[in-house]
C-alpha cells in the first residue's frame, strides 16, 4: 500500500544538517510513496492559545497557513518531524506545531485524535555531539506524543553534525538514512 509522507521541517534555517538527512532518507521512499514537504518556519501560524478550560474553548476553524497545516497532517499517513535539536528539544517551530494539536483536539467536527490514530510519526534530527541521548527529550517528546494520539512510532533518525553541510561526512547517519523508513513502526504506547 502506498504511503503519504509528510514532512515537516522545524529548522529555522533552510538546507541544514536535519534537512539534509530527511532528504537523503526520503529519496529511498519506495516507488509510489509520495513525500509533501512544509517549512514550520515559513508557515505564518497564530499564536497558539490553550483555551481548553475557558468559555471560548472552540475556537473558530483555521485558515490560511494554519488550515493548509491541519489539512495536509491529516492527510498523510506518515508524519516526518524534522527538528534539529535545540536545548535538547524540539525547536520552537516544531514546539508550535505540536501545540497546535491542543486546538485541534478540542475541535469535535475534527475528529483529529480518532483520525490520527493509526498513523506513523517519525523524527529526524542533527545534533552537534556525538553523545546521541542528549537527543533524548526530543525522542520522547515524539514518542509520547505519538503514543497519545493511538499513533505508530517508527523512531528517530539521528546523525552528528555542526556547520551546515557536515551531515555528508556523518557516514554512519547517511547508512542508517538508506534504511530508515523501511523499518517496521511499532505501537508508540508499547515503544
Amino acid at each position: 500500500m502506498a504511503r503519504d509522507f509528510l514532512f515537516l521541517l522545524g529548522s529555522t534555517r533552510s538546507g541544514g544538517n536535519t534537512e539534509a538527512l530527511a532528504r537523503q532518507a526520503a529519496e529511498q521512499l519506495p516507488a509510489g510513496d509520495t513525500a509533501r514537504w512544509l517549512s514550520l518556519a515559513e508557515l505564518e501560524l497564530p499564536e497558539f492559545r490553550d483555551l481548553r478550560h475557558t468559555e471560548d474553548r472552540v475556537q473558530a476553524a483555521p485558515t490560511g497557513d494554519a488550515a493548509t497545516l491541519l489539512e495536509a497532517t491529516l492527510a498523510a499517513t506518515d508524519l516526518v518531524i524534522a527538528s534539529p535539536l535545540y536545548w535538547y528539544s524540539v525547536s520552537t517551530p516544531v514546539k508550535h506545531y505540536l501545540d497546535h494539536w491542543v486546538s485541534w483536539l478540542y475541535a469535535p467536527e475534527l475528529d483529529f485524535k480518532q483520525r490520527m490514530a493509526g498513523r506513523t510519526l517519525w523524527g529526524v534530527t542533527a545534533l552537534a555531539s556525538e553523545d546521541h541521548s542528549q537527543a533524548d527529550p526530543l525522542v520522547g517528546t515524539l514518542r509520547n506524543s505519538a503514543a497519545y494520539m493511538g499513533m505508530d512510532w517508527g523512531g528517530v533518525l539521528l546523525g552528528s553534525a555542526i556547520r551546515p553541510g557536515d551531515i555528508a561526512d556523518n557516514t554512519r547517519a547517511v547508512a542508517r538514512a538508506k534504511t530508515f523508513f523501511s523499518s517496521v513502526p511499532e505501537s508508540a504506547a508499547h515503544a
